[in-house]
C-alpha cells in the first residue's frame, strides 16, 4: 500500500473516531446538564403548590420558580432582614396577608416556617400582586421591592410606557431578581412542559 494512501486512511479513521467521540461526548454533556437542571429545579411541596396556585390563580411553575429563587426550597430559610420560610415573607408582609385572608390570632409568624402556611401566604401575595399590576414581571418586582415602590415605577413614564409593564427596572437588585424568576420559570417549562410534549 502506498505511503500516501496509508496516511489518508489513518486521517479518515482519526476523523471518524474524533466525530464519534465528539458525538458521544456531547450526549454525555447534554445529559449532565439535563440532570443538573432537574436536581436544581425540583417539584417539591407539590401538594401545596398545586393547591394554592389553583386557589390564588397563579401558574404553578411560576410558584415553583419563586420558591426556588427565594429559598432554594429550604423551609427553614431566614434572611438577614428576618424574612422566613420557602417564600421569604417578612413580619410586615405576613401581617398584611393574614389580615387580607381573615386569619385569626391562632396563626402566628412562627408558622411561616411551615411549608403549607408559607406557600399559602406567598401564593396569595403573588397572585394579588399579579392581579393588581396585571403583569407577572411587575408582580415579581413588587414581591421583591414592595407594592408602593413598584407602584411609583409604573406611574413613571421613564420606567413604564403603559403603566403595566416595566420597560426599565430602576433597581439593579429588583431587575436581577425578576431575571432569576424568569430564568427559573423558563427552565421549569423546558423540563416539565416541553419535555413531556417531545
Amino acid at each position: 500500500m502506498a505511503k500516501g494512501l496509508k496516511i489518508a486512511i489513518i486521517a479518515v479513521l482519526f476523523l471518524l473516531l474524533l466525530s464519534v467521540g465528539a458525538y458521544f461526548g456531547w450526549q454525555v454533556y447534554e445529559r449532565s446538564v439535563y440532570e443538573y437542571k432537574l436536581a436544581s429545579h425540583p417539584l417539591l411541596y407539590s401538594e401545596y403548590v398545586e393547591k394554592y396556585s389553583a386557589e390564588y390563580d397563579m401558574d404553578k411553575y411560576l410558584l415553583y420558580s419563586v420558591i426556588k429563587t427565594e429559598s432554594g426550597f429550604d423551609p427553614n430559610a431566614e434572611s438577614n432582614i428576618g424574612a422566613r420560610g420557602l417564600m421569604q415573607l417578612t413580619k410586615e408582609t405576613f401581617d398584611w396577608v393574614k389580615y387580607r385572608l381573615g386569619d385569626g390570632d391562632e396563626i402566628t409568624y412562627d408558622q411561616m416556617f411551615d411549608p403549607e402556611m408559607n406557600i399559602r401566604y406567598g401564593a396569595y401575595l403573588f397572585g394579588f400582586l399579579t392581579g393588581y399590576f396585571g403583569c407577572t414581571d411587575t408582580a415579581a418586582a413588587a414581591y421583591f421591592s414592595g407594592i408602593g415602590e413598584v407602584g411609583k415605577w409604573v406611574s413613571d413614564k421613564q420606567y413604564s410606557k403603559d403603566g403595566v409593564h416595566l420597560d426599565t427596572i430602576p433597581s439593579k437588585n429588583a431587575a436581577h431578581y425578576v431575571n432569576k424568576i424568569n430564568n427559573a420559570y423558563k427552565t421549569y417549562i423546558e423540563l416539565y412542559v416541553n419535555e413531556r410534549k417531545n
